[in-house]
């Protein structure tokens, strides 16, 4: 019976931040929850400007193309160098690197100086960045955690440090930009990388990394791709995530029209709507750290699919700014639970030697065919207007719902011997333990 209650007392707030309790983990966390509101004034900053200067849906998309497209391309090349350098150090030049590009940006803003031309050129720097940075950093969460069971909650804190940002970073730049204009939010999302990089710096890495790869990059890709396509639950997840993103995630591209044009408001306008789907992200991420185990995320990722698309399809139809507000928060849930649950059931079954190459097509998947997403649509609300193509979205997520779930039995039946040996198998230990005691007593 006392084995039972020791059990009890891991739960509550202590399960749901248990990540934390590893120092690298700790100063990576705070670091981020800094850097990560600047990120997203910027991404709000930008979108506003680039809307100001054109007036243009189609401009949002090109822009927002640049900012994406790189990691499509880069993004295998990066996996494997993350397989084989040291993650900490290429975090943190990108990181250094980033801050260069906010800097640079708030000075042609500042100066008068910013035009497409340019804005397309520093989003094609911002995304070439990316494409070290993210496989990479998500890879570094292996080594910032010392225990394998404590990987899925760091990654779920992720998500949940990554929306509260989305909800506080979007309402600070709005009214910035209402009172001071976009060069604001670009200079403090510059200053803002330097926490995280004191963090990275101030970290003592004490995990064994993973057998580091030897011979050519092109060999280290061939390798990492045939692991993951001829495993049918990293295949299906990558190419479900790949669809998700082309047409589901473009909605944010949009969302300067609807404050706009729909909504008849401003930048607080937008600054409101992407904190109301920061908000339902937020949610969505809180939800999947109380979760004690990786069980079950499949059904959630299809729960989460037909939540998007009833909001995304909902906010469509509404010209009310309270009503839009309400109906947006059910994408931005939608969108992360799907998308962090898919990161973490790769976490968890991915062989170690493995992990930046893996990561990197699930960033190739998820980041890199947003920009080509983002672009359609653009083209597409210059036609037939933003209403309707958020319309079209919400029924292309549910076509690939429908294809993920036709595929769930069989992805369920090869990940849970991995399951078994990582993480279920020593809870049904425990079970068992405290069942054979409570029979002798």
């Amino acid at each position: 019976m006392t084995q039972n209650i020791g059990q009890s007392q891991k739960t509550g707030l202590g399960n749901f931040l248990r990540a934390l309790k590893h120092r690298n983990y700790r100063l990576f966390f705070a670091g981020q929850s800094v850097s990560l509101i600047g990120t997203w004034m910027q991404m709000v900053a930008t979108s506003w400007l680039v809307y100001r200067l054109t007036g243009s849906a189609f401009y949002l998309g090109v822009v927002s193309f640049c900012d994406h497209a790189p990691i499509l391309f880069g993004a295998p090349i990066a996996g494997v160098l993350a397989d084989r350098w040291s993650r900490k150090n290429i975090v943190m030049l990108t990181q250094f690197l980033a801050m260069l590009q906010a800097f640079a940006l708030a000075a042609i803003v500042f100066f008068h100086l910013a035009t497409i031309p340019l804005l397309i050129i520093l989003s094609l720097m911002r995304g070439m960045i990316n494409v070290f940075d993210m496989p990479t950093r998500q890879a570094f969460v292996f080594e910032m955690v010392d225990n394998d069971s404590d990987i899925p909650n760091a990654v779920a804190l992720n998500s949940m440090l990554f929306n509260m940002a989305r909800f506080l970073g979007p309402s600070i730049a709005g009214f910035v930009i209402a009172y001071t204009g976009e060069a604001a939010c670009f200079f403090m999302n510059g200053i803002s990388f330097l926490a995280v990089i004191f963090a990275l710096y101030a970290m003592k890495i004490t995990r064994p990394p993973a057998i580091r790869q030897t011979g050519s990059i092109l060999a280290g890709i061939k390798a990492g791709l045939k692991y993951s396509f001829e495993f049918t639950p990293i295949r299906t997840i990558l190419i479900y995530t790949a669809i998700t993103s082309f047409f589901a995630t473009p909605y944010l591209v949009l969302m300067p029209v609807f404050a706009k044009v729909i909504l008849h408001g401003d930048s607080r306008t937008l600054g409101f709507l992407m904190a109301a789907i920061g908000t339902g992200a937020f949610v969505g991420a809180a939800i999947l750290a109380r979760r004690k185990s990786v069980r079950g995320l499949e059904n959630l990722i299809i729960i989460a699919s037909v939540i998007f698309a009833a909001g995304i399809i909902g906010f469509s139809f509404s010209t009310n700014l309270w009503l839009s507000l309400c109906l947006i928060v059910l994408p931005g849930f939608g969108v992360m639970v799907q998308m962090a649950s898919v990161n973490i059931i790769l976490q968890t079954i991915v062989d170690d030697d493995k992990r930046g190459r893996v990561l990197s097509l699930h960033t190739m998947s998820f980041i890199g065919m947003v920009p080509f997403g983002n672009l359609l649509a653009g083209i597409v609300a210059e036609h037939i207007g933003a209403p309707k193509t958020l319309l079209f979205s919400g029924f292309f997520s549910i076509a690939a719902m429908l294809m993920f779930l036709k595929q769930l039995p069989e992805i369920r039946r090869l990940i849970e011997p991995i399951y078994l040996k990582k993480e279920v198998i020593e809870e049904s230990l425990n079970a068992a333990s405290i069942m054979e005691t409570q029979a002798k007593d």
